[in-house]
């Protein structure tokens, strides 16, 4: 389902910050024409200084407050954003960076334990956020080759896509609600082969076909559950699948991945037949970097893209570069890493028991940005080399259009500059993103005797403590997400 295009139309994305006007008797002598061009020259320049805010600001005062470690005043943040009154609301329309939005909040409320109202909102994102540019129109096309990438709507890579129903997956596990953890491992599989015949690389994330067998599992669905684990394990080895395996399989061949995780070490009883049940425990901890926008010098910015770009283009940059016209261009980074993400802890009845990596997020975030990145400033440069290119065909013609000779030059010069400037006050960096995403996801699963059982976990600053009550072949589901 498509987002729809950003309903904020390039000329009013940002409003212009009111520049004084220049004195009278500064332009009494100038012609029509001239006085015109200063005039949007002065207007336009307060605009380039004052620039387009991005989508990071739309998000920053809900990151502060998560960095404080105040969850709700992060929620209420991101609710002010979607212009609702809380959390309880979602908006009218999910276009534009909306659906981000709304991912950016089913995090938090998953790290709130409101889980029903983050599965509502992880499945409202998930119907708006494109992974393909598969309906770009003209007016997109238009607007990101003149203005910005971040018109248009958002187009989250694969990745990103993937993580949705895995993380949606955590929130029906935690309700108990086994059918709805189902629903939304199909939708995963359904997402994965459409990933894989377009191409994309990374379209295969272990953590998520991981829960898809566990609810299968769990369900009673003994073949679905063993093929969701097959393709967990042409990601990760996962050493906590052997015991399961080994149940569902009865020690017997069964296919290339699964055989090498169970080698010879046979079949083993069910949890049921001791007299046990499973405990299965995840945590999504640290945040991913955020894109920020940075000026880059316009010789590195060649350097990256020399490969990509034409030689009439390259030679253009390179004179304007060498004239002085331009030194920069604008595009978004990844900002730096938030620490190293140390292993959370978890303790069972009091007893320290050990925690497995199953996905390190911020490294596909780093994979994704490093293959886009020559794209991504292929597209800056252009768009400068399209401004400049504009600002010089208007200038000529205001050159042609004033009758006085002598004032010509700087007639032209005046609009040809208003004209770059206007076009380069809009070009926002794109710097949208799951801003609230987990740098990692680490699970433990084990067999323990039926009963009560004291679960505590820790991450990032966060914990959550609850007691299980564990029937016997019976399983019971923990989750803590701390995107700090």
């Amino acid at each position: 389902m498509r987002a729809g295009a950003a309903t904020t139309s390039a000329s009013s994305a940002c409003a212009p910050t009111p520049g004084a006007e220049p004195r009278r008797s500064a332009v009494l002598g100038l012609g029509a024409a001239t006085r015109v061009a200063l005039g949007a020259f002065a207007a336009l320049t307060a605009l380039l200084l004052a620039g387009c805010a991005g989508h990071e600001r739309r998000v920053q005062a809900a990151l502060d407050a998560l960095d404080r470690g105040e969850l709700e005043a992060a929620v209420a943040a991101l609710d002010r954003e979607l212009e609702v009154s809380s959390s309880d609301e979602v908006p009218d329309s999910l276009s534009g960076d909306t659906a981000l939005l709304m991912l950016d909040r089913a995090t938090l409320l998953q790290a709130l334990g409101r889980h029903g109202a983050s599965a509502r909102d992880f499945g409202l994102a998930d119907q708006a956020i494109e992974v393909l540019d598969l309906s770009y129109d003209a007016a997109d096309a238009v607007g990101r080759y003149l203005f910005s990438d971040s018109i248009g709507p958002y187009r989250a890579p694969a990745f990103e896509k993937l993580l949705v129903n895995s993380f949606n997956l955590v929130n029906y596990l935690e309700l108990g609600d086994l059918s709805g953890a189902r629903v939304e491992a199909r939708r995963l599989a359904v997402q994965q082969r459409f990933l894989v015949d377009h191409g994309e690389q990374g379209a295969l994330l272990g953590v998520g076909s991981y829960l898809a067998g566990f609810a299968f599992e769990r369900s009673g669905a003994r073949d679905e559950a063993l093929a969701y684990y097959e393709d967990a394990l042409g990601y990760a080895r996962f050493p906590s699948l052997l015991a399961p395996l080994r149940v569902l399989t009865g020690g017997a061949s069964h296919s290339p991945a699964i055989d090498a995780l169970v080698g010879d070490s046979g079949p083993l009883g069910s949890p049921a037949e001791a007299g046990e049940g499973e405990l299965l425990v995840v945590v999504g901890y640290g945040r991913v970097p955020p894109k920020r926008p940075v000026r880059l010098p316009i010789g590195l910015a060649l350097t990256l893209v020399a490969a990509h770009l034409s030689p009439h283009d390259h030679a253009l940059a390179t004179k304007l570069a060498a004239k002085g016209l331009v030194t920069w261009v604008n595009f978004p980074r990844l900002g730096p890493s938030r620490g190293d993400h140390e292993l959370p802890s978890f303790e069972l009845d009091g007893a320290s028991a050990p925690l497995e990596l199953a996905l390190d997020v911020e490294a596909e975030v780093r994979r994704a940005y490093d293959e886009a990145e020559p794209a991504i400033v292929l597209s800056a440069l252009t768009r400068m080399l399209t401004r400049l290119a504009a600002g010089e065909a208007a200038g000529a013609l205001t050159n042609a259009a004033t009758k006085d000779k002598d004032k010509q030059g700087i007639a032209g010069l005046l609009v040809g500059l208003a004209t770059t400037a206007a076009l380069a006050a809009f070009d926002t960096p794109d710097t949208r993103s799951w801003t609230t995403l987990p740098a990692r996801v680490a699970l433990a699963r084990l067999r323990v005797p039926a009963g009560k059982h004291r679960v505590l976990l820790r991450a990032s600053g966060l914990r959550r403590e609850v007691t299980v009550d564990v029937d016997p072949g019976g399983h019971a589901f923990v989750s803590l997400c701390a995107p700090r």
